[in-house]
């Protein structure tokens, strides 16, 4: 492999199982029927009605395979690639929450999280299950928090991008097409102008999630180390691998389905701070 990173796919629906049984009768020949494909499915999901802004809200839920049961077994490592990525997006998108919960013994996922305004948002498992021919599949479920939405615009494409003082500038002009790998290289420095060092969170320097406007279309790659394992994004017979070798530079690998307008957050530990970078992109 070249440079590490991950993908995510958009909406995948896992169908293992269709079951079909035939019905006859004496008027003529008999009749297939098909049983509704088994899925994995959230079980269970909590908060069951909207929640109030500003408010701590437990986001919970079980993934229920197609046999009925609880998955309970998931991949483990040292990289990205593993248990659940827990991902809520709000419609206009502007917020961003992106954690990797505690999962019970039972299966059972709890994450404590605040939603900062009114409007819905949208929810993402992002799943690495322990076996199974996938490497990992998302599910999907929506949050409404109560009171009037005032949506806002989505900023326009900027090369450059302060967040509490560190500076993120993409070097070039992007010019990302889809289903084809390319990468964005991004300088970071401090608030000091020194290249800023990244540290390991949840498992990459550096995540990269994008979300496609309108249609909330989801990709996610991450930004490793070289030589780390679990980092490489796959579409199809694609692949892509994002990689940080010098403090202060990002090799952010992207590989989005399909055209149109996309939010980039870019996150990152850098000197010791969560960062939470949004960059918008068009993808011809």
């Amino acid at each position: 492999m070249s440079r590490p990173l991950r993908i995510t796919l958009p909406a995948v629906a896992v169908v293992l199982v269709a079951a079909v049984s035939g019905c006859g009768s004496s008027s003529g020949p008999a009749t297939p029927t098909i049983a509704p494909a088994k899925t994995f499915q959230l079980a269970g999901f909590q908060p069951a009605a909207p929640v109030s802004a500003g408010r701590p809200t437990q986001v919970a839920f079980t993934i229920r395979q197609p046999s009925g049961e609880a998955l309970t077994r998931f991949k483990r490592g040292a990289g990205p690639h593993t248990g659940v990525h827990l991902i809520i997006v709000k419609d206009d998108l502007s917020t961003l929450i992106h954690r990797h919960p505690p999962i019970g013994a039972d299966g059972r996922i709890s994450e404590r999280v605040t939603l900062p305004s009114a409007g819905r948002y949208r929810v993402v498992v992002d799943v690495y299950p322990a076996t199974g021919s996938q490497p990992n599949f998302q599910l999907f479920h929506t949050i409404t928090v109560k009171g009037t939405p005032k949506p806002q615009p989505l900023p326009a494409f900027a090369k450059s991008v302060t967040v509490d003082g560190y500076h993120f500038t993409l070097a070039g002009e992007p010019k990302l097409k889809a289903i084809s790998p390319a990468f964005l290289t991004i300088d970071v420095t401090g608030p000091d102008g020194k290249p800023a060092s990244f540290t390991p969170w949840f498992g990459a320097l550096a995540h990269a999630i994008f979300f496609r406007a309108g249609s909330l279309d989801y990709f996610h790659t991450h930004v490793c180390s070289p030589g780390a394992s679990g980092c490489t994004s796959v579409l199809g017979a694609t692949r892509v691998t994002g990689s940080s070798t010098t403090p202060g530079k990002l090799e952010v690998g992207v590989l989005v389905p399909v055209s149109g307008t996309w939010r980039l957050f870019l996150q990152a530990r850098v000197d010791g701070h969560v960062l939470t970078v949004p960059f918008t992109l068009g993808v011809a």
